[in-house]
């Protein structure tokens, strides 16, 4: 295994046989208390496959915005963007954090609450059954539904991996006796299998019971203990620095470059990753958080404070990132080494943590955040993934009367636990980096989004020009993606700049998103429309009675 994938933390060695074990107690007590939250929340459930997909519609605007943000938050915004402001400077706040703010708000506004209205009253679980319907095609959900899992299932392996990764940093040498440490994790620290699999099991317990309920109880809760965990670290680390000033004037001196405008990037690579966060218009587990909304008034609050939750996350996370670099251009801060003899990047939180925060119980209140942002995610990603494989595979494949209600929450956990259980099979092989990865995963679902925002406010989107849309996204994903990762900077369509494969200069999302959209629109031009009935049934009704 790689050594830089998995070392995402690393703290000082320490001289001592035995590195204090507090941090660890304290994310076991975090443990403990999601144990918990899981067991309360499961009291709730109501035996009912609504319930346990969508949780009966119930959902107050509070909790639906914690979720709903909480799910959009993994190892990608917290360890990722610290580790990618390090290696490409501020710029990275508007390739992600702005954009996404401003783009998911949209989203949610323009697409969430239609989805939900279109879901409560034709009783849809996931956006799977709403395409069916909407293009008259039962042979849609079996295409779509492996592609939309593939996606997923690297979406997982982000948080497994950033967890894992991070937990062997601050945990290096509390256990020098049993664990020697190698290529996936530092001597003496638990290994990222040990981690990954803890989390797996508690997310899967409250999962389990609870179903989409126990996934928003426990959202609501990790949101709020990231967000202010976040915060209290980055104050920490700020006062180890001088503070913000004296921080940023020493980033500014040593690493100029990272504090510019665009730091290393273009202004047409800048621009082509605002396309990323489209992704969440395509989104199967926030979809499945949409609907569990009470009424559309729910979803004021989620539009309006999405953006400022963002900021608060995001704007540490990077300047974190920022003073690092400041401060490893000038000899103080030692970052791993990459096999290329580069700075692992994606070490740079950790290292942060280690060397700033001297208080032990600080550290693991510090970590728990961490985790809290890991965990929020995956467990939306669980139940997401039960219900599209009972209601998108098994009951269309043998009837809807096949199954008791019963039998079909029981479908949706068992394919759960072998959705995880895979998943973590993955993430004990060779992985890449935590930032890049899910970049990659954005993209696939970004190329869908044409599909999402045509289904609701263009009428003459077809069937097959669906069909072509997504044909138009497997090929030239899979054509970026395997010259990227198979080639590297011998890419045929692209290279590799400051560890990114760009083509042309740009993001290949760029290009992936433009095939989708040219696809889905120039075939529906040329094929039949949707019949009148199924376009009555999504779209108002004008003066004459036609939809308008």
């Amino acid at each position: 295994m790689n050594t830089s994938l998995f070392m995402l933390a690393q703290a000082p060695a320490q001289a001592a046989a035995h590195a204090d074990r507090t941090p660890l107690f304290v994310i076991i007590a975090y443990m403990l208390v999601l144990f918990g939250i899981g067991w309360a929340s499961s009291r709730l459930f109501r035996g009912s496959s609504s319930d346990f997909f969508a949780a009966s519609h119930s959902i107050g605007p509070f909790m639906l915005l914690m979720s709903v943000f909480g799910t959009t938050m993994t190892a990608f915004a917290m360890v990722g963007s610290t580790g990618k402001a390090f290696s490409l400077g501020i710029g990275v706040y508007g390739l992600m954090a702005s954009s996404s703010a401003l783009i998911h708000a949209a989203c949610f506004f323009l697409i969430g609450i239609r989805m939900w209205a279109f879901g409560k009253k034709y009783g849809y679980v996931t956006q799977i059954q709403f395409f069916r319907d909407r293009f008259e095609s039962k042979t849609l959900g079996y295409v779509l539904f492996p592609i939309l899992v593939g996606l997923i299932i690297p979406y997982l392996l982000v948080g497994l991996l950033g967890a894992g990764s991070y937990i062997g940093g601050i945990t290096r040498n509390m256990f020098p006796e049993t664990f020697a440490g190698g290529s996936s994790s530092p001597p003496g620290a638990v290994p990222p299998w040990v981690t990954g699999l803890v989390i797996c099991v508690v997310v899967l317990f409250y999962v389990f019971y609870g179903g989409v309920r126990s996934a928003a109880w426990a959202n609501t809760f990790q949101t709020i203990v990231f967000m202010l965990m976040g915060l209290v670290g980055f104050i920490v680390i700020a006062d180890g620095l001088g503070g913000l000033q004296t921080a940023s004037q020493r980033a500014l001196e040593n690493a100029p470059e990272k504090l510019s405008r665009e730091g290393l990037m273009s202004v047409p690579h800048f621009i082509s990753y605002m396309l990323v966060p489209l992704s969440v218009g395509m989104f199967p587990h926030l979809f499945q958080h949409w609907l569990t909304a009470r009424s559309a008034k729910a979803f004021r609050l989620t539009v309006i404070a999405h953006p400022i939750c963002i900021m608060l996350v995001w704007v540490p996370c990077i300047l974190l990132g920022i003073w690092a670099a400041g401060m490893f251009e000038s000899g103080e801060l030692k970052v791993p080494s990459l096999p290329n003899g580069s700075p692992n990047a994606n070490a740079v939180l950790g290292v942060m943590v280690g060397k700033f925060m001297a208080n032990k119980i600080l550290v693991g209140l510090f970590s728990a955040g961490v985790l809290a942002a890991i965990m929020s995610s995956l467990d939306s990603q669980f139940v997401c993934i039960g219900s599209m494989f009972t209601n998108d595979f098994v009951i269309p494949l043998f009837g809807k009367d096949k199954f008791s209600d019963t039998q079909k929450v029981w479908i949706g956990r068992c394919f759960i636990v072998l959705i995880v259980t895979i998943t973590y099979g993955i993430s004990l092989l060779d992985p890449k980096s935590v930032f890049n990865l899910g970049v990659w995963c954005f993209s696939g679902f970004s190329a869908l989004f044409p599909i999402a925002f045509a289904s609701i406010y263009w009428k003459r989107t077809t069937r097959a020009g669906v069909f072509a849309s997504i044909a138009a996204t497997v090929v030239t994903w899979t054509l970026f993606a395997h010259d990227a990762l198979a080639r590297g900077k011998d890419a045929i369509f692209g290279k590799v700049e400051h560890g990114e494969y760009l083509v042309a200069g740009v993001m290949p999302v760029t290009f992936i998103v433009l095939a989708s959209t040219v696809a889905l629109i120039a075939v529906s031009l040329f094929t039949r429309p949707p019949s009148d009935q199924t376009l009555r049934k999504f779209f108002p009704l004008d003066s004459d009675g036609k939809p308008s």
